[in-house]
């Protein structure tokens, strides 16, 4: 009886084993996915952006690479080939170099100047009543949203060395601030960080107001003042925004030409006041001479680039994510 038990037990079928789980995707096939994902949402904006810039951009290329005056445009005279011709000249000009150190020197001062104003003021924001933030708001997209022809010229108007109010108030006489070189990059100065100052402020101001009050609460719980506050607390949680700013006013910055032209009337007196986009103006439409200013435009764009990616590339160092 027991043998017969044995048999059976032996010739029981083996219970079936239930099919294994699949496997999830590794990390590599997520981090994959997750790293396509940004660029499907940006393609559509991308290729815009290509269309609209890649034509253009192709074009001064082109153009810089020829014999291009208005013989050529008018079609009087072939157009010639000429390499890199016109940045040989370029380069071989003494006035070129100036132009550019003045013009990198007033375009940081102009930085500098305009992230101070605007994160001082979106401090300040965050400081005062309803009432008078929203009068500071009103008045600083006003600012903004002024042309720069328009803004320019009233900034001339009222620093007139006859009739301008500004004189007047500091019992200056008749001082023409338009006459010496520095008293007019200072006029053109103050005139840029006006028109620049809200877009830093909104931004930034929009970035504090993400910050979690209790890491506030807790600084100044400790007894930090509020530039302490700012420089420990408020400066390292805002960084990324803060790049986005710096990149976007040196932008704006360097490429200057609306204030300089019409503040100075077209450079100043004797070229005092050139900067680089005036510069390329002069040669490309004044003189006729498109092609040299073509290579000017490409040296700018090289050099914007160039600026962009280096501070980046900091940051990166530093361990920032972009």
């Amino acid at each position: 009886m027991a043998a017969q038990d044995t048999v059976a037990v032996r010739k029981r079928p083996a219970p079936r084993t239930a099919t294994p789980p699949r496997t999830p995707r590794g990390p590599r096939g997520r981090s994959r996915r997750a790293g396509l994902t940004p660029w499907l949402y940006l393609a559509p904006a991308l290729v815009v952006l290509g269309g609209l810039l890649a034509y253009p951009v192709h074009q001064l290329g082109l153009i810089s690479l020829f014999h291009y005056t208005q013989a050529q445009v008018s079609g009087g005279e072939p157009t010639t080939f000429r390499g890199l011709g016109n940045y040989t000249e370029l380069f071989a000009d003494e006035q070129f170099w100036q132009v550019l150190l003045t013009t990198v020197l007033f375009a940081a001062a102009c930085v500098v100047s305009t992230l101070a104003v605007g994160c001082a003021l979106a401090v300040l924001l965050t400081r005062v009543r309803a009432v008078p933030r929203l009068a500071l708001m009103l008045a600083a997209l006003g600012a903004w949203a002024t042309p720069a022809v328009t803004g320019s010229t009233v900034w001339l108007l009222l620093f007139n060395a006859d009739f301008g109010p500004v004189n007047r108030v500091l019992g200056l006489g008749d001082h023409s601030w338009t006459y010496g070189r520095y008293s007019a990059f200072l006029l053109v100065l103050l005139e840029v960080v006006w028109c620049s100052f809200p877009f830093v402020m909104v931004t930034v101001y929009a970035g504090i107001r993400a910050v979690p009050t209790e890491v506030l609460e807790a600084a100044a719980l400790d007894g930090a003042s509020q530039w302490r506050v700012w420089r420990s607390v408020l400066a390292p949680m805002l960084r990324p925004i803060l790049v986005v700013v710096t990149i976007q006013s040196v932008i704006w910055d360097f490429k200057v030409f609306t204030q300089i032209y019409v503040m100075t009337g077209g450079g100043g007196i004797a070229g005092q006041n050139l900067v680089l986009n005036v510069y390329a103006y002069q040669k490309a439409f004044a003189s006729s001479q498109y092609g040299l200013g073509a290579a000017i435009g490409v040296v700018m764009l090289l050099i914007l680039l160039a600026v962009t990616l280096v501070y980046l590339r900091l940051l990166r160092r530093q361990g920032e994510e972009l």
